[in-house]
């Protein structure tokens, strides 16, 4: 995407699956880590809306990585549960941000919950619990 929102990168921490997934992009805010992608073909349904899918991966990310860097040291942690609950849609070239609040990392379990905003107004949100990895 050539003309990015102001603050927004490419994500600084990939993997071959975000990769495919992508492009994903990221903002640092002082309350964490903003996950956005723009909607391409490849992320739509038969009626070109977003793929549910696409939402729940990027949920994925967007609370394991804001978790993950919540403290000076990143903390190792792996998904033990995701929920995501859709309440709208997002179309082919929507701009999608998901935005993470982090309730909790403690030495054993981390927990935080997002919402997917396109254009102002909360398309879902999800929740993640995870497992935090000797």
């Amino acid at each position: 995407m050539s003309d990015l929102p102001e603050g927004f990168e490419t994500i600084f921490r990939s993997s071959p699956f975000l990769d495919l997934l992508g492009p994903i992009y990221n903002k640092k805010t002082d309350k964490g880590l903003v996950i956005a992608l723009c909607v391409q073909a490849k992320h739509c349904n038969a009626r070109e809306q977003l793929h549910g899918g696409v939402l729940s991966s990027l949920a994925d990310v967007a609370l394991g990585y804001n978790a993950a860097f919540s403290s000076e040291q990143p903390i190792p942690i792996v998904t033990a549960s995701l929920t995501v609950d859709y309440a709208g849609s997002a179309k082919l070239g929507d701009w999608v941000e998901v935005i993470t609040d982090v309730q909790k990392v403690g030495r054993r379990m981390a927990f935080a919950n997002c919402y997917f905003v396109v254009a102002g107004k909360r398309i879902a949100r999800a929740s993640g619990v995870f497992t935090v990895v000797d």
